[in-house]
């Protein structure tokens, strides 16, 4: 299946779904940073999954209704950092979809993943991974499983590459940068994995967000 993710940098890429979705033949879609009240049921051939709707900067989660019978969904509160307990952007960092595939007759996890900001620590990062991770596998142990998101976590990304693959999962950077700021550019955007191989990695252009959309292809492990 094909996933892109992309952070829509409070919502003000929202009007750059529709032509995405098309142009890219997408067949799941993972945003962050959503305003709940102003996502359509159908982005093309998309239709929504889920979304976040207590969140200020939301999740939502789009997959090919011709192809995947949604068989449950799950939102996630995950531990919160300084900056959500005094803002208070995002109550749930996870959204999580237990879909079957029509095509195959596979059932698999996909989970939409937005981590604490940078100011907080990569250890509180890396904790709300591992419950991310625990909570995805609760709903379905032993299904192939994706998380597609913004981790905001461009530095010492090798140390938690090694973690997670202590715990079964495989990190999946970009081949360039997916985040241009003011002052510096990074790799922000990621996926983890554990039952799939990832490829066909890109990060297509920049729209409206300091985000860049980031695109792949999840093919289910021999």
């Amino acid at each position: 299946m094909k996933i892109i993710s992309y952070n829509l940098r409070e919502h003000t890429a929202r009007g750059e779904l529709e032509a995405m979705a098309d142009d890219h033949d997408v067949d799941v879609l993972a945003l962050q940073e959503c305003d709940h009240t102003d996502m359509p049921q159908t982005l093309g051939h998309l239709e929504l999954i889920e979304q976040t709707r207590t969140n200020r900067l939301g999740l939502a989660m789009y997959a090919r209704a011709d192809r995947f019978e949604v068989q449950g969904t799950k939102l996630f509160a995950l531990r919160k950092s300084m900056h959500d307990r005094v803002l208070k952007p995002a109550n749930e960092r996870l959204l999580a979809a237990h879909l079957l595939d029509r095509q195959t007759g596979a059932e698999v996890l996909v989970g939409d993943f937005h981590a604490a900001p940078l100011s907080a620590t990569n250890s509180l990062r890396r904790k709300q991974i591992a419950a991310a991770h625990q909570g995805m596998r609760a709903m379905r142990p032993g299904l192939p499983s994706v998380m597609v998101g913004d981790f905001n976590y461009p530095w010492f990304v090798r140390g938690l590459e090694r973690r997670l693959a202590a715990t079964g999962y495989q990190l999946t950077r970009m081949p360039s940068p997916t985040y241009v700021g003011v002052r510096f550019s990074g790799y922000f955007d990621f996926a983890t994995s554990s039952g799939f191989e990832i490829s066909d990695l890109e990060v297509l252009p920049q729209g409206k967000s300091d985000h860049l959309p980031i695109s792949m292809t999840a093919r289910i492990a021999a």
